[in-house]
């Protein structure tokens, strides 16, 4: 009974350890699974420890489909290098976008072992990353390689965890050590999607390269330096996550903790393992993901007497659907972030700022939420301000959409009117008017002064002045 009972807590535990944000399920598109389970086993053997339920499919079988009665049938999709040029009827481009509409996540993974499927440069055109036309090209580096098991071809590149992409951006996969990337494809990103962001880019001295040609120079390389992304990302606008990683190799057993060295370093372990979890973890919902708890806002008073928090007290009940121009008035939400396997207080980095917009076609402040007080998985951030003189039909908004991390968009509609009759500023409160309230009360004071002097003043009646004449 004893040992029943310490295996269902065990289960438990497995099932919410570390658990996706949106799911479990995930699909696993391979050629031969038995190979590749063997393959990658330590890859897949940490998915599963962290919650995820693995299904391996073929590109070929015509049963497999990603929705079922307009639902999705799986959560995330790995997508393995395959030989064939499609993916299958089930597995289209058009589908494959469809999947990431209703909020699924893929992770496509590259190899210049096998031509890349016209499907998948098909998929990737749509998202605006472009591929070598060579669909053999692999990326090459003189300076950044491993000298134990590329001391010829100089194909495994050998590259630092990425440091963060600005510094107002939360970084999800640096630290220490370093990411060995055999035979990778080189990708280039347009310009013109603000979706796209690089995770892992080639060093200066790398460049795209063929291994068709047989001349010692390259003389125009698909991609250079810097221009090559190894490893990267598109959030969509609903924060589904689509990655994409250049070196399928980097996954495999036999480049997870292996030895590497590079031409004037000394041997280490390689990183993939750890640049694995991190990248999976971003792609499948488990870090950058943010919540949105309590969203409120009410009227406020300040005092003058007191500072920070306790100087603003709230008046009236929660939420009204109506304020007056020119009142104080408070607003607070409450968000967390979501790690792995707990949600924590969200922290804004000190070079960024999480703003609210009170707005009606175009913002009237844009003010910075500062966090007022922290629970054991939230922060609460607050500003006090005063409503604009202007009515209508008006809105809190918190429009907060960063690299890496999951978008937040809250809006809460209110109406703001003009002042009522009774409340209005009585005149001798107004300083201007002061002068016309003086000019008032002169010309009353100065009749009734003129009044009384005239009556004062009235000559006597003057009695038995004798009689009249006839």
């Amino acid at each position: 009974m004893f040992r029943l009972l310490v295996l269902l807590l065990l289960a438990l535990f497995s099932v919410v350890h570390a658990l996706s944000s949106t799911g479990s399920r995930l699909l696993v598109v391979t050629d031969d699974s038995a190979i590749d389970k063997e393959k990658y086993s330590t890859f897949w053997r940490d998915l599963e420890r962290r919650g995820y339920r693995l299904s391996f499919e073929s590109p070929k079988n015509d049963k497999l489909a990603l929705f079922q009665h307009g639902e999705r049938t799986v959560d995330h999709i790995i997508l393995l290098p395959t030989r064939s040029k499609g993916l299958g009827p089930s597995l289209t481009p058009h589908l494959l976008l469809d999947f990431i509409k209703n909020n699924g996540n893929i992770l496509l993974t590259l190899t210049a072992e096998s031509p890349v499927p016209s499907a998948i440069s098909a998929l990737l055109l749509e998202l605006d990353v472009h591929l070598s036309p060579d669909r053999t090209s692999l990326v090459v580096d003189h300076f950044n390689y491993d000298t134990i098991s590329a001391g010829e071809k100089h194909d495994v590149l050998l590259i630092e965890k990425p440091s963060a992409l600005r510094s107002d951006v939360k970084n999800f996969f640096g630290g220490g050590g370093l990411i060995a990337l055999p035979r990778a494809i080189a990708q280039e990103l347009g310009s013109s999607s603000q979706l796209l962001t690089p995770i892992l880019r080639a060093p200066e001295t790398a460049y795209s390269y063929s291994p068709r040609e047989e001349a010692e120079t390259v003389a125009e390389p698909f991609a250079v330096g810097s221009q090559i992304s190894l490893v990267s990302s598109m959030q969509a606008r609903n924060s589904a996550r689509f990655t994409i990683l250049g070196s399928a190799e980097a996954l495999e057993d036999a480049w997870f903790d292996r030895t590497v060295q590079g031409p004037a370093g000394k041997a280490v372990k390689s990183s993939n393992r750890a640049f694995a979890k991190s990248l999976t973890g971003w792609t499948f919902m488990e870090t950058g993901v943010l919540k949105v708890g309590k969203v409120e806002h009410h009227l406020s008073t300040i005092s003058d007497t007191k500072s920070g928090n306790d100087s603003v007290a709230q008046l009236g009940y929660l939420n009204p659907t109506i304020y007056r121009i020119k009142n104080d008035v408070t607003f607070n939400i409450e968000m967390s972030e979501y790690s792995f396997d707990l949600l924590a207080p969200f922290t804004v980095s000190p070079d960024d700022r999480l703003q609210l917009e009170f707005t009606m076609l175009s913002p009237f402040h844009r003010l910075d939420l500062q966090p007022m007080s922290t629970t054991l998985n939230s922060t609460i951030f607050s500003v006090t301000f005063r409503l604009p003189d202007q009515h209508g039909i008006f809105s809190f908004r918190v429009n907060y959409k960063r690299p890496f991390m999951t978008n937040v968009d809250v809006k809460r509609e209110v109406t703001v009117r003009h002042f009522a009759h009774d409340e209005w500023p009585r005149s001798w409160m107004i300083s201007a008017g002061w002068v016309w309230i003086a000019g008032i009360w002169v010309t009353i004071f100065g009749w009734v002064a003129f009044v009384a002097l005239w009556l004062w003043s009235e000559p006597a009646y003057e009695q038995n002045q004798g009689k009249k004449r006839q």
